[in-house]
């Protein structure tokens, strides 16, 4: 480096060594050293290269001290890419590390790490300095063996290089099998990690072997314990009449279940009737907490799961089957034990009364989304076949409008990008992917599952009782200001002021609507929000603009609903002591950490086994056209997503016509020659050139 650089930093490092200075931001140093504006970029060197040299430190505020950054703890996860990132212990943004800087750390290690650099607006930078403790023991993934040795293929691309089996080891596996190997070492800068094959999976091309990786590669259990099994035939008994005791009956009540066609586990039932003008709507849901007591065998298995995971072929249930689709499931024409929650709604929407009660109940009909949505079209045979109940469904469809209106005038977010619906033939094959449309039964469920669920937390709330509040927070200020100056573009604006509305992203997707960038605006509103969790503290929830919320309506497929239900019942039976809050107070914190850790993981298990199907659906199409929609702009391609929500990668060295640049604030690839540009959200036709099932990947080319 040149002489006059070095001089500087020695000038600059004086200077925060001086005992007058005080930590200071970067404005502020050039600000005191008048360095003119032109000069601040070398500035931002200088001080990068110190922190890095660990001279001087930068705190989470920005501000440069003298001496050690501080160490600061989190877990490392590896990108197929070569770099990485570490989310913090303490919560907060992932920080960026480059391959130069992971210091041998390996995927899923929980290291000790100090921030090199934070650009304003931009991810923080990193330096792993210490490897605490090796998260992954475990990786899965396709033997391949050689002379005297094999070796195994991860499937997961985080892990950055192939595992090592020495000879005698691989417990008889053969090219072709997938395997679950256990690490004995996680290599070095010129050594492969090395393990030992403890499972043979199947054959690569085995059905549902494919599937059965990915849940082993997530460390999804896939077997209840014994103890659990037989817990759970103990427990799951017909309903007796001492079980009747003390409860609202509600057998007489109409009441239907409305879920998916192959839907077991029936938590929740609904029930509306007109009280003069106002609306009578009850919301069942299954009282699963009378079965699945605290501390037992199956509540510690139920929290270690933490929710039901939802996959192409297979469902595995946070309950064992006996309860989730036996006693705990509201079958109709079933005596079932409930947890009613019945409000009293104005034509207007508004909650001007409700009461939670420990219930019994008996389903009179169980409805499908498609039916229900049927009889709503007024199909002859639909309205024919459920003709007692078509008064009931038709006040539903009403009532549904009215707090869908409500929720909208108070400035709920409606992100309606579509799920994906696959469909298998028997051996776990792919014969169709499409997107699966919510229609207007999907819409009354969770329009009358909101209200419950915020129903329920506004009351807790009120009480002081130590609760789960389901949150969602406000989204960074920087950001939105990002999608701020983006939209101006097109002619659009935000207001943000102190911190940005709910309301205002959604007059924004209101005014795209129907709009050539909508597809593009919608994907970066999304961008720009953070994720829900679970959190004992309500600080409400941002997407849904609603001040109290928790999940309260799914017990058997989600343990913070079953988690609420237990101080509801014990509240309502007046034993909430001050012991009994002191307990809560003390489990709560962990239970929401470990609840919102294993949704993460099932949401991640979900993606991958869609990303999987997806490849192998595309691998009989290759050579085909389609249009699609650009989803995704980085500086190795372009994404695009076609119309059945398959999302395929054009590779910029495929991109053969010009040498394309990342416009990073625009979203864009631009043509260094003709100007020509790629955007977020543009309409591209493309041609499927590969698929790959291990990589779990789709290319395409723009034609």
């Amino acid at each position: 480096m040149d002489q006059t650089f070095e001089k500087r930093k020695k000038v600059i490092y004086d200077f925060i060594c001086d005992e007058l200075y005080v930590p200071m931001k970067i404005k502020e140093i050039s600000a005191v050293l008048q360095i003119p504006r032109e000069q601040r970029d070398e500035l931002k060197e200088i001080l990068d290269a110190l922190v890095g040299e660990g001279k001087i430190s930068l705190s989470k505020r920005g501000k440069y001290s003298k001496g050690q950054a501080e160490r600061v703890k989190g877990v490392f996860q590896a990108n197929p890419r070569g770099f990485g990132f570490i989310t913090p212990e303490k919560g907060g943004e992932d920080v960026f590390v480059s391959e130069d800087n992971m210091n041998g750390a390996f995927q899923g290690d929980e290291v000790e790490y100090v921030i090199l650099r934070a650009p304003e607006g931009k991810r923080k930078e990193g330096r792993v300095v210490k490897i605490l403790s090796h998260g992954v023991t475990r990786v899965v993934g396709l033997y391949e063996q050689c002379k005297n040795f094999g070796f195994v293929r991860p499937d997961n691309q985080r892990y950055l290089t192939d595992i090592y089996i020495p000879e005698g080891k691989a417990m008889g596996a053969v090219t072709g099998h997938k395997v679950v190997a256990e690490l004995t070492s996680y290599g070095g800068e010129h050594m492969k990690p090395e393990g030992h094959v403890v499972e043979i999976i199947g054959h690569f091309n085995d059905p549902g072997a494919d599937i059965l990786s990915i849940v082993k590669d997530y460390d999804l259990p896939t077997e209840f314990p014994e103890k659990v099994l037989n817990q759970a035939v103990r427990v799951g008994k017909e309903v007796s009449d001492a079980d009747r005791q003390g409860r609202k009956d509600l057998r007489e009540w109409m009441m239907v279940t409305i879920d998916g066609e192959d839907a077991k586990d029936l938590d929740d039932a609904v029930s509306v009737y007109k009280d003069g003008e106002n609306y009578i709507l009850g919301v069942h849901i299954a009282d699963v907490a009378n079965y699945v007591q605290e501390r037992s065998a199956l509540d510690r298995e139920a929290l270690k799961r933490g929710t039901s995971v939802y996959l192409a072929d297979r469902v595995i249930p946070m309950l064992p089957h006996k309860l989730s689709n036996g006693i705990c499931s509201l079958n109709a024409g079933e005596d079932r034990l409930a947890l009613s929650c019945i409000m009293t709604v104005s034509p207007s929407g508004e909650v001007t009364d409700h009461e939670i009660a420990e219930s019994v109940v008996k389903v009179d009909r169980r409805m499908s989304y498609n039916g229900v949505a049927k009889m709503l079209d007024g199909e002859e045979e639909a309205l024919k076949e459920n003709e007692q109940f078509i008064p009931m469904i038709r006040m539903m469809s009403e009532l549904s409008g009215i707090l869908r209106e409500k929720r909208g005038q108070r400035g709920s977010i409606d992100f309606d990008f579509p799920e994906t619906k696959i469909e298998l033939d028997e051996d776990g094959h792919p014969v169709s992917v499409k997107p699966y449309e919510r229609n207007a039964a999907t819409k009354i469920i969770e329009d009358f599952m909101l209200l419950a669920n915020e129903t329920v937390a506004e009351e807790y709330f009120w009480r002081e009782l130590p609760f789960l509040y389901r949150t969602h927070e406000t989204p960074d200020e920087e950001k939105m200001r990002q999608l701020g100056a983006f939209i101006n573009n097109f002619g659009y604006h935000i207001h943000i002021r102190n911190e940005v509305r709910p309301k205002e992203i959604q007059k924004l997707l209101g005014k795209v609507e129907g709009t050539p960038e909508e597809p593009m605006i919608s994907r970066l509103a999304l961008r720009s929000m953070k994720q829900a969790r679970y959190t004992t503290e309500n600080t409400g929830h941002f997407g849904l603009a609603a001040k109290y919320y928790t999940h309260f309506t799914s017990p058997i497929r989600r343990y913070p609903d079953l988690q609420i239900h237990r101080i509801i019942k014990e509240n309502l039976r007046g034993r909430l002591n001050e012991e009994r809050i002191s307990h809560y107070e003390q489990i709560l914190p962990e239970v929401a950490a470990q609840c919102s850790s294993r949704e993460r993981t099932a949401e991640e298990t979900e993606r991958e086994v869609l990303k999987l199907k997806k490849a192998e659906y595309m691998q009989k199409r290759i050579g085909e056209e389609y249009e699609g929609v650009i989803s995704g702009v980085t500086k190795w391609g372009v994404y695009v997503e076609l119309p059945n929500t398959i999302e395929g990668l054009v590779h910029v060295a495929d991109m053969k016509d010009d040498h394309y640049e990342l416009a990073e604030e625009r979203y864009e690839l631009v043509g260094e020659h003709t100007g020509k540009t790629y955007k977020l959200g543009q309409k591209v036709m493309v041609r499927v050139t590969d698929a790959d099932r291990i990589q779990r990947t789709v290319n395409f080319e723009i034609i």
